[in-house]
């Protein structure tokens, strides 16, 4: 980018979703379509379907209508857990109690912080809140395309990222160097109602690896969390990202379901995410509590 996003956000304009359209279902912060509902994902050479949201948003809602339209193998992660769907999986949210005070003082915790801050001290780092509905897929693809090619996050899970914010507000991070290049962006959704910022994503520049840019992003949205009212920063699932072990201060469990034919060769692979998430006793258990 030419210039920063949050320079030039203000001016964006507003996407509307018409609510006079019949065919547009909404459930939570999601809305969609028969024909958006569903993102093709693959095991190996096995097709399957999650939602829209997986890859970038939190507390994907479930409606009975959503079930009926997928298409089958059908997985949703990160169901709400106050929700009377899904049933808790192989992999947790790690939280940041932000809030505390304790966190900031723990002395490993803090020597560490003091090490990065001053391998940082040159950087430059700009904060904004945004409106959701401020943003287009164009936008988001700016500010993280090279990290959704890097993870294989499809262009409908953008578009589902920006259909999920579109009533809320979103944090952005920039940190620049001296020289002016952007050393990372860093997106968080806010969910004042969880007291939560949510870390969506974070692209990083290769040439600044030195600095350990991902951890310096969730360092300086844990302490945007702590100033601003916020009671946890929530990094998202953590079983394979052991630097998180330095934030994280309590754990969520994560709740989904699993709708499958058991003969189907998604359900015949032990490798695949229905086993790897998934106990198979609770394939097609769409209710918590029978």
């Amino acid at each position: 980018m030419s210039m920063s996003f949050v320079e030039s956000s203000a001016c964006a304009e507003a996407e509307v979703i018409p609510d006079s359209e019949p065919s547009v279902m909404q459930v939570g912060h999601q809305s969609w379509t028969a024909d958006n509902l569903c993102v093709e994902s693959y095991h190996e050479e096995t097709l399957y379907y999650t939602t829209r949201w997986d890859a970038l948003c939190p507390y994907v809602d479930v409606s009975p209508e959503m079930l009926h339209m997928a298409k089958k193998p059908f997985i949703v992660y990160a169901v709400p857990p106050e929700s009377p769907y899904g049933v808790p999986i192989n992999d947790k949210y790690g939280l940041v109690h932000a809030a505390d005070p304790e966190f900031w003082t723990e002395p490993r915790r803090q020597r560490k912080f003091k090490e990065l801050e001053k391998l940082c001290k040159d950087l430059v780092t700009t904060i904004a809140v945004i409106p959701g509905n401020h943003f287009t897929a164009e936008d988001i693809f700016a500010l993280g395309g090279e990290h959704f090619a890097n993870y294989y996050i499809h262009d409908q899970e953008v578009e589902g990222f920006v259909d999920y914010i579109r009533d809320l507000e979103v944090l952005v991070i920039q940190v620049h160097a001296p020289n002016g290049d952007l050393v990372l962006t860093d997106v968080s959704i806010l969910l004042p109602e969880r007291q939560q910022v949510y870390g969506s994503f974070c692209q990083w520049n290769r040439d600044y690896k030195n600095k350990s840019p991902g951890i310096y992003a969730c360092l300086l949205a844990s302490k945007w969390t702590a100033e601003n009212g916020y009671k946890f920063y929530n990094l998202g699932p953590v079983d394979d990202y052991g630097y998180k072990a330095l934030f994280v201060t309590d754990f969520e469990p994560i709740f989904a379901l699993a709708m499958t034919s058991p003969d189907h060769p998604l359900a015949l692979d032990t490798t695949s995410p229905l086993h790897t998430d998934f106990k198979p006793e609770v394939w097609n258990r769409i209710r918590r509590h029978l």
